[in-house]
């Protein structure tokens, strides 16, 4: 299991388009078997910048999620959308266990 933070920076006159394609996208990517979390934040600060936090069973299932009909129609959309391109950075998780991710 690992998580993939992604580091999205909007431009401030696509805020609402971008914030209803990707609570679409996260809402159909929550039902994928290999997702565990599939979150959306908005910087308090500066509501132009996003962090989508996902969490994934195993290491096939982020390929599986980018072949999605609901991936593909979300990066089409808000790719236009972003002050630059974003940023996905892997990280391991050391706690909890697996276990306790039900």
């Amino acid at each position: 299991m690992f998580v993939m933070l992604v580091y999205v920076h909007v431009d401030e006159e696509a805020l609402e388009a971008f914030l209803e394609a990707s609570l679409l996208n996260a809402e159909a990517s929550r039902q994928e078997p290999g997702v565990v979390r599939f979150d959306v934040i908005q910087q308090t600060d500066d509501p132009t910048h996003f962090l989508l936090i996902e969490i994934y069973r195993d290491e096939a299932a982020p390929a599986r999620h980018k072949e999605t009909a609901h991936y593909l129609r979300w990066r089409e959309t808000v790719e236009p959308m972003m002050a630059k391109p974003r940023q996905g950075v892997r990280y391991t998780i050391l706690s909890p266990d697996e276990e306790a991710w039900g």
